[in-house]
Parts: structure tokens; sequence; C-alpha cells
């Protein structure tokens, strides 16, 4: 099998493009990423494997973190609620479980997977079931393709660990998770039925991982270059600039486990005399200029530092940041007729249908995977 070793570097590159996909919620990626370098540091290896290597009969656990953004930043995860959990989850099956991965690349969480998998020895699988964040449980490409319900586990740092051996729908899931998760405080990590390699292969979004280590890959060069990340990012995804210009108002609130609310953009330069409003649940949902709609879930709305790059979510949103809100194109999997039924505008209360801005680009896997195979 072809592994693909990470360092410190690739950590970092990865936390910057994580946090890019994840469209302003998916948990802090700097904390998950001091985490995942504190791994190294001990020793501990990270190894990510594609799933084009996974053996079909290969059994996989999808992990992350479930809860309020807001919350999560403060109410820091101990760092074992995922050994705990794959442990409960392998008790249940009566097997082990092969490999980890993201339920969501977006965030911290495309991230914590690897805190869990370096604790126990396992292999990542460089995919995962969103191409970026979404706020409910159902909301992947797994749950959307019959991932079965259950057993599904809840842990979170005081030591609890909850399982839900039978749940009538994705969506009942959601609703008993998230009530978990605030009993909890919140935040919690949460771990979905166990997979199979070949069902990882043909409906995970693949190489998300590798299209994180890139995005953050490029940003880095351009501050090396002095020249624009912003556009640098924009030019790899295909993606739009929306509107640049400074954070004149943002109202959040938690509400039934999430955080939601509304950002305001006021135009600057090119764009003065314009303004963007954003709609947030978790994520950045929405966004609007004049009334008219400019990007919509499930296309990706990432808002970033105009100068350095650095994604800003929801949670950092303060009045005064020079920010650029840009659109990129969200994965073929989260397009079609089934998966808009889930994670389109209309999934989330709105009274329109999914307009797609642009056309994605498919992620292929870093070039160490054929390095590594050759050391």
């Amino acid at each position: 099998m072809t592994f693909w070793n990470l360092k410190e570097t690739d950590i970092d590159r990865i936390a910057l493009g994580v946090g890019i996909l994840g469209t302003g919620g998916g948990g802090n990626p700097y904390l998950a990423s001091l985490m995942a370098k504190a791994q190294l540091r001990q020793g501990r290896e990270i190894k990510m494997v594609r799933p084009a290597d996974l053996a079909p009969d290969s059994m996989v656990l999808a992990l992350g973190g479930i809860g309020a953004p807001t919350v999560g930043i403060e109410k820091i995860e101990e760092g074992d609620e995922g050994v705990r959990l794959l442990h409960a989850m392998e008790k249940l099956i009566g097997r082990r479980i092969d490999a980890v991965m993201a339920d969501e690349i977006g965030g911290g969480n495309g991230i914590a997977p690897m805190i869990t998998a370096a604790k126990l020895g396992l292999p990542v699988v460089d995919a995962d079931g969103m191409g970026r964040a979404f706020p409910e449980v159902q909301m992947t490409t797994f749950f959307i393709n019959g991932q079965s319900t259950a057993p599904t586990a809840l842990a979170d740092a005081s030591g609890n660990v909850v399982i839900v051996s039978q749940a009538t729908s994705p969506e009942m899931l959601e609703r008993l998770m998230r009530a978990g998760t605030v009993a909890m405080g919140c935040t919690a990590h949460m771990g979905t039925a166990p997979m199979s390699g070949d069902f990882v292969r043909r409906f995970g979004v693949p190489h998300t991982v590798s299209q994180s280590w890139r995005l953050g890959d490029t940003v880095l060069n351009a501050r090396a270059k002095k020249t624009d990340p912003v556009a640098a990012v924009l030019e790899q995804e295909g993606g739009t600039l929306l509107l640049q210009g400074k954070v004149v108002d943002i109202g959040r609130k938690i509400e039934g486990g999430f955080v939601r609310g509304r950002l305001t953009v006021a135009g600057l330069g090119a764009f003065s005399g314009r303004s963007l409003e954003v709609d947030i649940q978790n994520e950045y949902l929405v966004a609007r200029q004049e009334g008219r709609i400019l990007s919509m879930v499930p296309d990706l709305i990432c808002i970033m530092d105009s100068e350095t790059g650095r994604p800003v979510s929801t949670e950092e949103q303060r009045y005064g940041l020079r920010v650029s809100v840009i659109a990129i194109p969200s994965p073929p999997l989260l397009r079609t007729e089934l998966a808009l039924a889930s994670v389109g505008p209309r999934a989330f209360g709105y009274d329109f249908d999914f307009v797609p801005r642009g056309q994605p680009t498919i992620a292929r896997p870093v070039e160490a995977y054929a390095l590594e195979n050759k050391a």
C-alpha cells in the first residue's frame, strides 16, 4: 500500500487548506493542527492512504467534531475522545477498524482523525464525505448514498460515550446526535457507522486532504512571492471573487446546538459602493448583494483575509476585518439531484433551487504518495 507520511510542514499547509474548505465552520484548524503536530513530536506517525488503495472489505470509521464552533474554540477537546469512541465501536461491531477518515474535510474536522490515527497506529483516508463543511450530521455523501445510521457514537472530554444503536433515518440521527451534543456542552466528538473500503471508494469525495495541502501551499507560496494569495486560490480552484471589503456587521447566536447569524461586508476599492450579506449556520450558506443571490450551498462560500489569505471562520468574524468573499464550485457528488435534496438550499429552509457557480475541479493525490512509494 502507498502511504504519504505527514510532516509538521504538511500539517501547516493542510490547516490553511481545511480552513478555506471549512466555509466558516468545521471547528478551529489551528487548535487541531497543534494537537496533530504534538503527536509527531512524540514520535508517532500520521500516514495518509488514497481511497483507491483501500481493500474493498476494509472497515473505515469516519470521525469528527460536532457542535457550535463558537463553543469549540474555548471548550478544547481533551484529545482521547476519538480513541474511546473507536474502541467502543470496535466492541459493538466485533472487529477491528482498519482506517479512519474525516466526515467533513472543512475546518478542524479535516485534521481531527489524524490525532486518533496517530495514537492508534492507523492510516487516514485521503477523502471525506463533503468536500467542505456542513452543519448537520446527515449532510454527507455517505448518508446521501445509503450509509447505515447505526451504530453511531458520541464522546466528550469528560469520558462520556453515547451509542445510538438504531435511528430511523439520517435526519432522526441528526436530532439524536444534536441533543446529545447539547447535553455534553454543545461540543463533542462523533463517529458514524463504519463503512467498507469499497463504499468509501465509491461515495467519498476523493483526495480532499491533498486538496487542502495544495490550497495551503498555494497561500504560502503567494505570501513568499508577495503576490495576491486570494487570486492564487481562485485560479487553482476555479473560484469567483464575490467582494472585497470590510466587515461592518456581524450577528451570531447559539441556537439548538448551532451558531446562526448574518454577516455584512461593505465593499472597498473596486467594490466600493456595494455590500454583501452572508447567512450563517455554523458555515456560510448564502451570499446576497442587494437581494440578488450570488452564491449558495452546496457551493463553497469562503471568507479570507484579503492581505494574508488566511481563512476567517464564523467565530472569528468581527467589525473592521478586511476580507475577500469568494465562491468555489462544489464537488460533483454534491450536485446530483439526490444530494441536493439533503444539501441544497431547500434543505436549509430557503425557498429557491440551487444554481451552480462554475465547474468543479477534481482533486488529485499529492506527489508525495509516489515519492514515498519509491523510497
